[in-house]
């Protein structure tokens, strides 16, 4: 298998990873926390029917509880951690991927975990693709920052849907009618539109 181009940002399940980050039950007052979940479960989902390995973490599970159920993330061992990056804590798990290319990354709280995790992965050489349907923050002005701060970086913002079509490339896949049962419904709202709307200079 060729190798993606850093430049281009393609993402191909042998080379792909899903971070999972921090959606916990002492956060669910955060801004659209229902939505940024139920696109989390969807990535979730897809990864599994393609083979693509994810990870989990949670913020300080004593005091900010465990991860919520609706994640779907039975069968996933929650990684503790105080650290605002999830990478110290995974470091092991992607020592033991060489292959790796791309990690897509999904959580709370944007400006905080989302953000130090993506600088890490960058700084180690990874493509770092946001799903931006699937990360917020509490307030959106620094969800909005945050997301143009890691687009500077050199992270690509993506949506779930446009992550989860490069990954199975082809309606012929053997696991697109699956895959096409769980995007047919578009992903939930999550204010992007609010953001983004009037070619904000912040992601020009």
């Amino acid at each position: 298998m060729a190798a993606a181009k850093p430049s281009l940002g393609r993402v191909l399940p042998g080379s792909t990873i899903l971070f999972l980050c921090d959606m916990q039950e002492k956060f669910r007052h955060i801004a659209y926390f229902p939505q940024i979940v139920s696109v989390a479960a969807r990535m979730l989902k897809v990864a599994r029917l393609l083979e693509v390995p994810a990870v989990l973490t949670e913020q300080y599970p004593q005091g900010l509880g465990p991860t919520v159920p609706e994640l779907g993330a039975a069968g996933l061992q929650p990684l503790p951690k105080t650290c605002f990056s999830m990478v110290p804590v995974v470091r092991q798990e992607l020592d033991a991927r060489p292959q790796l290319r791309s990690v897509l990354l999904c959580g709370i709280e944007t400006q905080a975990c989302i953000l130090n995790t993506a600088l890490d992965l960058l700084d180690r050489g990874l493509q770092v693709h946001v799903v931006v349907d699937a990360c917020s923050s509490r307030s959106q002005v620094d969800r909005l920052v945050a997301l143009a701060r890691m687009r500077q970086s050199g992270a690509f913002l993506s949506t779930s849907e446009g992550l989860i079509l490069q990954l199975v490339g082809d309606a012929a896949h053997p696991q697109f009618k699956e895959i096409h049962k769980i995007i047919k419904e578009p992903a939930p709202d999550s204010g992007l539109l609010g953001l983004f709307e009037g070619q904000n200079p912040l992601l020009r």
